[in-house]
């Protein structure tokens, strides 16, 4: 099982729509994230600041990452969602959400 949490900005302006568009994410979507092995993602927002967990428990997590950014449906939900937000200082040169390093974990 692989953990991973990530931060990324969220102006104000531009929370309703976000969390309104999180209330109903396409079936397509969650269709490929569950297919891509993710599970138990969550998405939380503090001010403007937003900040993900989410857990994989496949074999290739590069080759489950590949088929859900050339998945058309995700590309199409990244291209409605990504305009509101802001990334942060810090990220890597890959990175659109800055993932965070694990430092406590309690199984």
């Amino acid at each position: 099982m692989k953990r991973i949490a990530s931060v990324i900005g969220m102006p104000q302006q531009n929370v309703a729509l976000y969390e309104e568009l999180h209330a109903a994410v396409w079936p397509s979507v969650v269709a490929r994230l569950t297919a891509s092995h993710v599970v138990n993602y969550s998405i939380y927002r503090h001010d403007e600041l937003l900040f993900s967990y989410m857990e994989y428990d496949g074999e290739d997590f590069d080759a489950d990452m590949a088929a859900m950014a050339a998945d058309h449906a995700t590309q199409e939900w990244w291209a409605v969602c990504m305009p509101l937000q802001r990334p942060v200082e810090g990220r890597g040169e890959r990175e659109w959400w800055k993932e965070l390093p694990e430092v406590f974990h309690l199984d």
